[in-house]
């Protein structure tokens, strides 16, 4: 597809000053078409979790560019006035754990967000609801969470990431509590969604059940990304 759904360019990340300095991110590229998942893959202290917070605005970086979609968000310094606005209509984040809110039932944990945003409550619902479908779990729209399997809770959890349409998804170890058919169904769930929905995804990773999956990979090793070619096996309905 033309364009990018993410470009990362020179991202640097320090921490402290000094003799006691610690780079976290040396040397960051990435580029993530809309519509593509790409794994993110590296040992532990390599820096996966610090990129993730920082092209999600969680923390800001030290140095380098970031673009989501045509908009520059960071160059040498913050680009967006209102980063609580850019992380919750422009990013969907997906977790380890799917953290949703235990007193609301799936559809108003969906709908919760596009509310925030500003969107009606009935539109909110009704775009919650379209999601579930899309994502096989209609029939669960009114439980609660504690009713769901885990396998269920993390299709909740992308559908919420999906409420207001954002052109980038970060998931964090997605599939790290899942088994390996629940893993692979949520893998074919993000390929899916993100071909459905012009969504650029990153997956961080240490699954190496759906490592096979990806088209493109990104090893990060001391701080510095290393691209290459992945499998991209199919995955099997």
């Amino acid at each position: 597809m033309d364009g990018f759904g993410i470009r990362i360019e020179g991202l640097r990340k320090r921490y402290g000053a000094g003799d006691t300095a610690v780079d976290a991110l040396k040397e960051v590229n990435m580029t993530v078409a809309p519509g593509e998942v790409v794994g993110l893959i590296g040992p532990s202290g390599s820096g996966k979790t610090t990129l993730l917070k920082c092209l999600g605005a969680v923390i800001e970086p030290t140095a380098g560019r970031m673009t989501l979609g045509d908009e520059v968000i960071y160059d040498g310094g913050w680009k967006i006035g209102d980063l609580k606005a850019l992380r919750r209509d422009r990013i969907g984040f997906v977790f380890q754990a799917p953290y949703l809110i235990p007193f609301l039932d799936v559809t108003d944990n969906i709908a919760l967000l596009p509310m925030l945003a500003g969107r009606p409550n009935g539109a909110a619902r009704q775009r919650a609801l379209e999601l579930l479908e899309a994502l096989d779990v209609g029939h669960r729209a009114r439980a609660e969470p504690s009713q769901l399997s885990g396998g269920e809770q993390q299709r909740v959890a992308i559908a919420r990431a999906l409420a207001n349409q954002p052109p980038v998804i970060l998931a964090d170890e997605p599939t790290a509590p899942l088994d390996s058919e629940r893993a692979l169904a949520v893998i074919r769930i993000l390929n899916r969604m993100a071909q459905q929905y012009n969504t650029a995804v990153i997956v961080v990773t240490h699954d190496e059940k759906i490592i096979p999956t990806f088209r493109r990979i990104y090893h990060i090793r001391d701080g510095s990304t290393h691209e290459e070619a992945g499998e991209g096996r199919e995955i099997a309905d």
